[in-house]
Formats: structure tokens, sequence, C-alpha cells
């Protein structure tokens, strides 16, 4: 039903128009009497052998949804109650900012992907706390943080810092977002030193706290194997939990679209189908690297429960959907918890 009536209306408005109808009917949805609990009737599936412990926390479901959809955390208890084990909200970033401009969202429909360069908009992380103190669920919130694009990188740690610090209690843990490719030179912060020292810092700080929570790393798709080592090391030093892989991609390889079409389109992160390969060779470069000893959330062109089966087969602890969920909807959260417990 999604696929042949749901999504066909929903692709008649352009994304980002409808990202944001969709948004105001959850929030409308989450206070109305009795909509959360049929939602979770329809959609979510609970089963012990589902669980994952990984970086000591209990996961009901390895099935996330990755950061990007729920930027300010506004509508985290309705995506727990479709059946995501856990919610990443952002990129948050220390101070409100609008984003690249208009328009910064395209469908490849032929090949299941979207591309985008939004630009780490979102409304702050004054926000995004007083979002997160207003759930009613108990549904696992990992915080991705950013800087603001007029933060100079030199003074990027301040901002990451920032993020950290007020996002502390109210998340379970935390994603350092330094390959995002929509952010003027945020990827040179992926280079060994600076990433060192940015993780290090991330990591100093959250020693002053009794209750220690995870720190992992987004890491883009377009890296090539030695710096792939380099992360690796950098991670295993600074002592931080785990690595997400993978971000959106510049590359533009394997579309059906002419190539003069995907031009006009203009820069962003590639997501979706054509992403799947690639995502998957890293998570399983990493997991073989590292001798499994550094816990991967996989994301990137998962579609199907297949997809996702791939992605844990090759070394992920844990996935996250995103461009998937938009082209089939909450019925593939549903579909891969359920081909998860027959195994």
């Amino acid at each position: 039903m999604y696929k042949t009536i749901i999504r066909p209306l929903l692709f008649l408005f352009k994304p980002e128009t409808i990202h944001n109808i969709v948004f105001l009917k959850l929030k409308v949805a989450a206070v109305v009497p009795g909509i959360p609990a049929l939602i979770r009737a329809c959609f979510k599936v609970s089963d012990k052998s589902l669980e994952r412990v990984v970086f000591g926390i209990t996961f009901p479901s390895p099935i996330g949804l990755a950061a990007g959809l729920d930027k300010d955390a506004e509508v985290s208890d309705m995506f727990g109650n479709m059946g995501f084990g856990f919610v990443e909200i952002g990129t948050v970033t220390p101070r409100p900012q609008p984003g690249n401009d208009r328009p910064r969202l395209f469908r490849l429909k032929k090949d299941k992907a979207l591309i985008n360069r939004m630009g780490f908009n979102n409304k702050g992380v004054d926000f995004a706390v007083s979002k997160l103190k207003q759930r009613r669920t108990n549904v696992i919130i990992g915080g991705n943080i950013g800087k603001n694009k007029t933060t100079p990188n030199d003074k990027a740690i301040d901002d990451y810092l920032i993020c950290l610090k007020g996002l502390y209690n109210y998340v379970d843990y935390f994603v350092v977002n330094v390959s995002s490719p929509n952010t003027p030179n945020l990827r040179e912060l992926q280079e060994k030193e600076p990433l060192k020292q940015l993780l290090s810092r991330l990591k100093d700080e959250m020693q002053k706290h009794n209750q220690k929570k995870p720190i992992l790393l987004k890491i883009a798709p377009d890296l090539n194997n030695s710096q792939l080592d380099d992360v690796i090391e950098i991670v295993t030093e600074t002592g931080i939990d785990g690595i997400v892989a993978t971000n959106t991609t510049i590359e533009r390889n394997g579309l059906s679209y002419p190539k003069e079409h995907v031009d006009a389109l203009g820069a962003g992160g590639l997501s979706g189908q054509p992403l799947r390969k690639r995502s998957t060779e890293i998570i399983k470069y990493i997991a073989e690297k590292s001798g499994g000893r550094i816990p991967i959330i996989g994301v990137g062109g998962i579609l199907s429960e297949e997809d996702a089966i791939e992605k844990l087969d090759a070394g992920a602890s844990l996935v996250q959907l995103y461009t998937g969920f938009i082209y089939e909807g909450p019925w593939l959260v549903k579909r891969i918890n359920k081909k998860l417990i027959s195994r």
C-alpha cells in the first residue's frame, strides 16, 4: 500500500515540503489519545532475540533512524512507536542556522536515492534540549553534533563541546559529525591531527562526568583505505566508543540518470541505494582491520531486509535507515525486525 498509494501521493510534493507536512502531522498525532498506541500496534515488533548490547547500551532492536530526519528532536517518540530501536537526532549545532539555500533536497527515484545539501539546518542545541525534555517514551536517543557554518575550523572544538555539554543529560550516546559534505571545509576535520585533537577533547570532557556516555565518529564513504587506517588508529588511541559508517557521498557513480541531469541538481551528498555497496565495504574493512574491536553502526543504502542483514554480516552491530525509510516507509522497519527474528 505504501509504494502503490501513499508514496506516489507524497512524491507529488517537493521533498522538503512533504517532509515539513509529514512532521507537522506526526507532531499532532503524538498528542492525540490512542494514536501512538495504534502506531505501535501496527509497526512495533518486540522480541528478546532482537536485543543488542552495544557500547554498554541495551538496544531493543538493532534498527535505528539515522540523523538528518528528526534534526530538532521534535518527533523522536513517534519514530520509536514505528519500531525503531533507537533514534539519532541532529545534526545539532550550538546556534540555530537556516542551512543552505533552497532547493537543497532532490529525489532520484529510479535509483531510490536522494541528493541533499541541507547544510546542518537546525534550531540549535537549546531548542533540541527543550524538545527532549518533553519526551513521553524511553526510546534510545543518539545526539549527532556538529559545528556552525560560521565557526572557523580552528574554533570547531568549542562548538562540539557546547553541544556535548548541552545534550549530555538528554541523550544516550553522541555522534561526532565531521563528514557531511554540505558545510564548507567541515571534512578537513577528518584529517588525522585535527580529528585526533577533537576526539581527545570530547573524550576528556566526558571523563568529567560520573556517567560516561558513548562517543562515536561518523565517517564519509569517500575515504580511502589509508585514511580508514588513520581513523581506526585514532579511534583506538582516543578510546572513543565506535564508528558510524557512513555519511553521504560526493560521488555520482552508477546512477540511472544522464550526467547532465545529475550535474544540474548541483552539489550535495548522495544517499540511498547507490551508496549500499561502498558503505558495506567500509564496514567490512573496519571490522576486519580492527579485529572486531570497534563497534560499528552501519548506514547507507538499506532498502530491504537483505540490505540490513548484509551490513550486520559485514560487521555492523547496529544499522540505521534514512533514505530507505523514505522510499519504503515504516513497513521496512517491521520487515527487517521480523526477518531478524526468523534467522
